[in-house]
């Protein structure tokens, strides 16, 4: 059988996750195996380390030093938020066909995907013959096709240790908090929170996602009535929460845009959902003890809570992605599907499918519009291993003798 020699480049693309380095052992490990995979190179800060032909010879990393790497979080070749147009994705085949590239791996997600079939298309049109896969990841857990991402797992497992520490707070010292989570058009993250109730009056008591419209007025409703029956409130608040009629809420909290190269609002990094939130509870319900939080780059790659199944996963996505280069003579995006209780398998998806798209949260884990279906849980369970264990006192009251 007929196999492509040259060169295997590998990137990161986008945000950064706590196992995105599995998936780059994964592909630079596998991909050393195979003798007409001459060299195996690693674009330094995504795709503007292509078109800078500014390139890690990853053929020379000892596998121990990719080993360690593969469990540390965050993107070890650096990533970018680079948009890549038509030239752009032009220019990178271009450095292909210099430098004999006959492979490209690129581990991100929608925007990546996108990337990855525009340049699959140029190398068509020029006659180039180029293997062009995608590796998923995201935490927002939002690529459609696939039954998850790898990233969301870990992620997730700090949402529901953070949550669960800062219910167990406001258990302590009764008041009103107002978490707010990374997820631009998905709920997928805030919802995981619900894995931090363990007894019925545990917070968070409200989860608000973007798939359910979102008021302010309705919001200070629900709050006054948890406050009003168990004395405290805890509220997890997705970053991307839209309006009824679709504008996200920080536009209408906010008069000034900041997007980012993509064109999409940026949201992450910014105080001003749980700002204005807080500040509403106090101005117009009247209670004094109010914190609201931005969670920000803490979910993404914070070391020490990361996901076995997660960090497993994300390894296999790499691997996988080199066999199907190698045996599948076919460009696509690697997806997981879930075969048993708990199993997976993987297979290929058309690079169409998955580019540029995201997938929302289904409707049947929604619940009243300000909380999350407990079936969600069948769902995103396994994906996050074990939790943390915790307790409260459990002790009768002293009886006084008169």
């Amino acid at each position: 059988m007929h196999r492509l020699e040259g060169k295997a480049v590998v990137a990161q693309g986008g945000g950064p996750t706590a196992v995105i380095n599995q998936s780059l052992a994964g592909v630079v490990l596998e991909a050393r195996k195979y003798p007409f995979i001459t060299q195996v190179y690693g674009a330094r800060y995504g795709v503007r380390g292509i078109v800078g032909e500014d390139f890690l010879d990853l053929s020379r990393a000892t596998t121990h030093n990719l080993e360690m790497v593969g469990i540390t979080p965050s993107s070890a070749l650096g990533s970018t938020r680079d948009k890549p147009d038509e030239a752009y994705c032009e220019r990178m085949v271009e450095v292909f066909e210099k430098h004999g590239v006959r492979y490209f791996f690129y581990i991100g997600g929608n925007d990546s995907a996108e990337t990855c079939r525009i340049v699959a298309r140029f190398a068509e049109e020029r006659g180039y013959d180029l293997r062009v896969i995608h590796i998923p990841k995201t935490i927002d857990n939002d690529l459609l096709v696939t039954d998850h991402c790898p990233g969301f797992g870990s992620a997730a497992k700090f949402v529901v240790s953070a949550f669960a520490g800062l219910d167990l707070d406001n258990y302590a010292i009764p008041g009103v908090f107002v978490g707010v989570v990374m997820g631009r058009s998905a709920g997928f993250l805030t919802a995981t929170s619900i894995f931090a109730r363990r007894w019925p009056h545990d917070g968070p008591h409200l989860i608000y996602v973007p798939e359910a419209p979102f008021s302010v007025e309705q919001f200070l409703g629900d709050v006054d009535r948890v406050y009003r029956e168990h004395g405290r409130c805890v509220a997890a608040v997705c970053e991307g929460i839209v309006a009824d009629d679709g504008t996200p809420m920080l536009l209408k909290l906010e008069q000034e845009e900041e997007r980012d190269p993509f064109g999409n609002l940026q949201l992450s990094g910014r105080s001003t959902l749980g700002d204005a939130l807080s500040d509403a509870v106090k101005n117009q319900l009247k209670i004094k003890r109010v914190r609201g939080d931005t969670f920000g780059y803490l979910q993404r790659s914070f070391l020490g809570v990361i996901s076995d199944v997660d960090a497993s996963e994300a390894r296999d996505v790499g691997e996988t992605a080199v066999h199907f280069a190698v045996h599948g003579h076919r460009n696509g995006s690697v997806a997981i599907r879930r075969t048993g209780d708990y199993s997976v398998d993987y297979f290929m998806t058309s690079l169409d499918s998955v580019a540029a798209h995201t997938k929302p949260l289904p409707a049947e884990f929604l619940k009243n519009g300000n909380d999350i279906h407990e079936s969600f849980k069948n769902y995103a369970r396994p994906l996050m291993g074990p939790l943390p264990q915790f307790d409260r006192l459990i002790a009768p009251p002293v009886r006084l003798e008169d």
